[in-house]
């Protein structure tokens, strides 16, 4: 059994754009200067339950722009 999870950042939603005020500070933070897409925090799922992550047990996978790595 592996147990593994998807630690996501700022994630590009409707909502998150509408708020405008708060996108400028949050992107500075970024390394990558955007947003992930709810597509790609999404397409961590499969490959960590998938056999090309057979051997990756106890990971946190940041799927965040780089966020947690500043």
């Amino acid at each position: 059994m592996r147990i593994n999870a998807v630690a996501p950042g700022p994630i590009a939603t409707d909502r998150a754009l509408e708020a405008a005020d708060h996108v400028g500070p949050v992107l500075a933070r970024i390394p990558s200067r955007r947003m992930s897409t709810p597509q790609e925090v999404a397409a961590a799922v499969p490959f960590l339950a998938g056999d090309d992550a057979a051997n990756i047990h106890g990971a946190v996978l940041s799927v965040d722009g780089g966020w947690a790595a500043v």
